[in-house]
């Protein structure tokens, strides 16, 4: 045994584990044959026709148990739900002897008929019960208040969301209904994914570890590769990968990828997040427009049953067409302040008298943006491309055809957060270069954010980009918004956490 420190109730449930096993007892079988889910056993029964479920082996954790002289209840749950067992001495002769071992977190298999109790619960009547799992680390529980006028308050097992985080596997098991998320999750990037199938595009593969970090404007994370010797960056995007892939020949691809930016964390941050990144040649940032609002209308309306969504008690409505408005439009809309054009001196000043906090040194596309997300982000709650950015904060968007000094480029904003991002990709070789050239110079600067020069990537745009539209897609934000989660913690099964303090690291500082 190890010196793993064992609380009380642990080793009365490791004295059970012995005595079960000296009792010829396997408390870890290899495996158990089941027939049915709780669910489909719920479902499924009849009243006038118990026939089909006379024989069922079901299996889940026990979630609570009534011991009562010669019969017994407990309820198991498996992914599916809860389902009330009956156990009866004079049919499980020595094994409800041996009842006395099991616990609340135990995993049971139970093989039996199904039928109806007096007070009208579905529930099986066991034949047989079986062992699966012996937990020894007791589970939360959560508790019920039955009120007098019958309804019934229901507590959270596990009240710290810290805790739920950290022990993904007990807040799973505790919270039952915290499952449907992670199941919508699911049904949301199953239904991104048969779009773009359905459409002749190809998903792909790329880098996760790449020599030059690119794609977007972000900190990335570092690490070494041993047996080259080189530094190696954690992908902060998909795009410059993707559009090479356009480069040698594929007319429509897509990744949806985990990315990495070495950046703050809030509630829709986290340093690890999934992303969807499409490129379709022949076509421009209208094109993608009007397919970005059909894929979310067909994603909304498949996943939740409708094209509007409850979230934090705003009705958001993913029905076609969605709001479209220049950034500049919107700026003098929201600000009261015509900022097409100015000097990085100019826009500081702006920001100042719009006590809009900005560090001094920044560039002018850092100045705008936050300028932007201060002033403007907050009115956009449904959902809302903003369109024909300034050159500068976009330095992968191909030059606007009409407009000078800016770009063809949209960002689809709800409630105030930013969910896509596209544009008529920048294919103009000699262009590239100097733009991501000016991004190097705003980088030796001091804004570490800035893009760096990959000379592969602009040698494809040599050989020859066609005329492309891009878009990526937050995965983890656009499920927030169908969960009715207002933070990207609940809709990750493991968020980044501070690691805990131990006993042995509080004795070391």
């Amino acid at each position: 045994m190890s010196n793993h420190q064992r609380n009380e109730q642990e080793l009365i449930r490791i004295d059970k584990l012995r005595e079960l096993r000296e009792l010829g007892i396997n408390p870890y079988p290899e495996s158990f044959d089941k027939t049915h889910t709780t669910a489909e056993i719920l479902a499924g029964f009849v009243d006038e026709a118990p026939e089909p479920l006379s024989n069922v082996r079901v299996a889940g954790r026990i979630m609570s148990m009534r011991k009562m002289g010669k019969a017994s209840f407990c309820h198991i749950q498996d992914m599916h739900g809860r389902l009330q067992i009956y156990l009866k001495q004079d049919d499980l002769g020595s094994t409800y002897e041996n009842l006395r071992l099991f616990d609340i977190g135990d995993i049971i298999g139970i093989e039996g008929f199904v039928f109806r109790t007096r007070m009208g619960e579905v529930s099986v009547h066991a034949k047989t019960v079986t062992m699966l799992t012996k937990s020894i680390t007791p589970i939360p529980v959560g508790k019920e208040e039955v009120h007098e006028d019958g309804s019934v308050t229901r507590y959270d097992a596990i009240a710290d969301k810290e805790q739920r985080y950290r022990k993904r596997y007990l807040d799973l098991i505790a919270n039952h209904d915290i499952k449907d998320t992670f199941i919508k999750r699911s049904l949301i990037i199953r239904a991104m994914r048969r779009f773009f199938d359905d459409r002749g595009y190809l998903e792909v593969e790329t880098p996760i570890l790449q020599p030059i970090y690119g794609g977007a404007t972000a900190r990335p994370f570092v690490t070494h590769h041993n047996a080259l010797d080189i530094p190696l960056y954690l992908r902060i995007a998909d795009e410059l990968y993707l559009k090479r892939l356009i480069v040698g020949g594929f007319e429509g691809v897509y990744e949806i990828s985990k990315n990495f930016r070495n950046e703050g964390m809030d509630k829709t941050h986290n340093p690890e997040f999934t992303a969807m990144e499409i490129y379709v040649a022949y076509k421009d940032y209208w094109w993608m427009m009007d397919m970005t609002e059909e894929l979310l209308s067909t994603i909304v309306s498949e996943s939740c049953g409708s094209t509007t969504v409850e979230f934090q008690g705003t009705t958001l409505s993913f029905a076609r067409p969605f709001h479209r408005a220049k950034m500049f439009d919107l700026f003098a809309e929201h600000t009261g302040m015509n900022l097409r054009g100015l000097s990085r001196e100019e826009l500081l000043a702006a920001a100042r008298s719009l006590e809009v906090d900005v560090d001094p040194k920044s560039s002018a596309m850092k100045i705008l943006d936050e300028i932007f997300s201060v002033k403007v982000q907050p009115h956009l709650i449904q959902p809302t491309f903003v369109i024909d950015y300034p050159v500068e904060m976009s330095p992968l968007a191909k030059a606007h055809r009409t407009e000078k000094g800016l770009v063809e480029r949209f960002e689809l904003f709800v409630m105030g957060k930013e969910v896509a991002n596209a544009f008529s990709e920048l294919n103009d070789p000699l262009d590239q270069r100097d733009r991501l050239e000016d991004q190097s110079r705003i980088r030796a600067a001091g804004d570490d954010e800035a893009m760096v020069v990959d000379e592969d990537f602009l040698n494809a745009i040599d050989v020859g980009l066609p005329p492309t539209a891009g878009m990526g897609m937050g995965i983890d934000r656009l499920v927030m918004l169908l969960t009715n989660n207002d933070s990207i913690r609940d809709v990750l099964f493991f968020p980044q956490m501070r690691p805990e303090k131990t006993d042995t690291t509080d004795s070391q500082d």
